[in-house]
C-alpha cells in the first residue's frame, strides 16, 4: 500500500482563491498542500481588475498590490452597443494587475509561509471515515481533514463529481490580449457589443488588458477571432479605436470556451468550494477576482475554526459556510445576471442609458450591488 502524506488542508487549484486560502491558512500555522496543474507564472483569460474591498485583507496577508506596481483605478466608463457613453465613479475604487504577475506574487508568499506547492493534476478526491484521500495523475496519495475546491470555471473534476452545472451547455467564450498604447491609468471601461462586452484597464508595466466575452452562437458565425472583431466587436466605436490605435504585446490572443454562469453549490461531497468553482459573477460586473478572494477568506476563517475545535462538526462547518456564502454572494450573482441582460438587449440598453444620463448617481448604486464592503484584516 502506498504511503499517504498527511496535511491539515489540501487545496485543489492554484488560482486566486486557492492561493489566497493557502496563504491565510499557512499564516496561521496549518499544514497546507496546494496542487496546481499549471506552471507559474502564466497568463490567464481574465479582466484583471480587482475592487479595493480586498486590500485591507490582502495587506494583512503580506500582499501589497499597489506597492508592487498595480494601477489605482477610481473611474468607470460603460458604453452601450450603440456606442453611447456613461461615466461614473467607483464607490471603493480598485486596482489593475495581471494574473501573470499577481499569481506569481501569491505563490511566492505561499511558499514563504511553508505551503507545499505541487505541480500535478488531481485525478480523484475521495471522502471516507471523516478524511479525504486525494489522488494525482502520477498516482501520488495525500490525506487531509479538509479539501478546498478551487479548480476554476470548469474542470474534469466537476464532470467526475457529476456537478449539475456541468450537465448544462455552456454558451460563452472569452478572448484576452495585452496591448501598448494610450489609456488612462485610473479607468476601467466596459464596452458592450452585440452578444458580449469587453473590459479594458491598465495593469503593471503600463500594459493595457483587453478582455472580452461573447455568446458562442455569435462567434461561430465567423471564421477567426480577427473576423469576429472586425465584423462584430468593432461596431462599438470605442473598441474599434482601442484595438486599431494600440500595439499587441502577445503574439496571439488567449481564449477559453465553455464558460458557465449556471448556479453552483458552495459545498459538494464535503469539499469546500471557492472562487469560480463555487460560483461566477457575470464579468460585466467586473468583480470576479474580488469575489474569489472574498470567498477564500470566508472559507479560511470557518475552516480554521473547525480545525481548532471551535466549530464542532463537519456538518456545522458546511451549513455555516453555505449560509454565509449565499448571504455574501447570492445578490451579487443575481444582480450580475440582471445587468448583463439589460445591456445585452439593444432596446432596453438604450433606455438604461437615457436613465443613467439623467441620474448619474444610479450607476454608483448599481455598482455597489455587485461589490462588497472592505474585508477586515485577519
Amino acid at each position: 500500500m502506498k504511503t499517504k502524506l498527511i496535511f491539515d488542508v489540501i487545496i485543489v487549484g492554484g488560482g486566486l482563491a486557492g492561493l489566497t486560502s493557502a496563504i491565510h491558512l499557512s499564516k496561521l500555522k496549518k499544514k497546507v498542500l496546494l496542487v496546481e496543474k499549471n506552471e507559474y507564472p502564466k497568463h490567464k483569460v481574465c479582466g484583471e481588475y480587482i475592487s479595493n474591498e480586498v486590500l485591507p485583507y490582502f495587506n494583512s496577508l503580506g500582499i501589497h498590490p499597489i506597492r508592487e506596481g498595480a494601477k489605482k483605478i477610481t473611474k468607470v466608463h460603460i458604453t452601450t452597443t450603440k456606442s453611447k457613453l456613461i461615466k461614473g465613479e467607483l464607490p471603493l475604487g480598485g486596482f489593475g494587475m495581471s494574473r501573470y504577475f499577481l499569481d506569481d506574487l501569491l505563490v511566492d508568499k505561499a511558499c514563504m509561509n511553508g505551503v507545499q506547492v505541487l505541480k500535478e493534476t488531481v485525478e480523484a478526491i475521495h471522502f471516507k471515515k471523516d478524511a479525504f484521500i486525494v489522488t494525482t495523475k502520477n498516482s501520488k496519495l495525500f490525506q487531509s481533514k479538509i479539501v478546498i475546491g478551487a479548480f476554476g470555471k470548469r474542470s474534469i473534476l466537476d464532470q467526475k463529481m457529476k456537478r449539475k452545472f456541468f450537465q448544462k451547455k455552456s454558451n460563452y467564450l472569452a478572448v484576452k490580449t495585452h496591448v501598448k498604447g494610450v489609456f488612462p491609468e485610473n479607468l476601467v471601461a466596459l464596452h458592450n457589443f452585440e452578444g458580449g462586452y469587453c473590459g479594458v484597464s491598465k495593469v503593471e508595466n503600463n500594459a493595457i488588458n483587453l478582455c472580452y466575452i461573447t455568446e458562442y452562437k455569435m462567434f461561430k458565425k465567423h471564421k477567426t477571432i480577427t473576423d469576429f472583431q472586425n465584423q462584430v466587436v468593432f461596431r462599438n466605436e470605442f473598441l474599434r479605436k482601442l484595438f486599431k490605435e494600440t500595439t499587441p504585446i502577445f503574439e496571439k490572443p488567449l481564449s477559453i470556451s465553455q464558460i458557465s454562469f449556471q448556479t453552483k453549490a458552495p459545498v459538494e461531497e464535503h469539499i469546500i468550494m471557492c472562487g469560480d468553482t463555487a460560483g461566477m459573477i457575470h464579468p460585466l460586473c467586473g468583480n470576479g477576482m474580488g469575489m474569489a478572494i472574498s470567498s477564500a477568506r470566508l472559507a479560511s476563517i470557518r475552516i480554521l475554526q473547525f480545525l481548532n475545535g471551535e466549530i464542532k462538526t463537519r456538518e456545522a462547518l458546511e451549513k455555516q459556510y453555505i449560509k454565509e456564502w449565499n448571504k455574501e454572494f447570492k445578490i451579487r450573482l443575481m444582480t450580475g445576471h440582471f445587468i448583463a441582460w439589460l445591456f445585452r438587449n439593444q432596446i432596453i440598453s438604450q433606455i438604461v442609458y437615457s436613465i443613467l444620463k439623467r441620474i448619474p448617481s444610479l450607476l454608483t448604486k448599481i455598482i455597489k450591488f455587485t461589490h462588497g464592503k472592505k474585508l477586515p484584516p485577519i
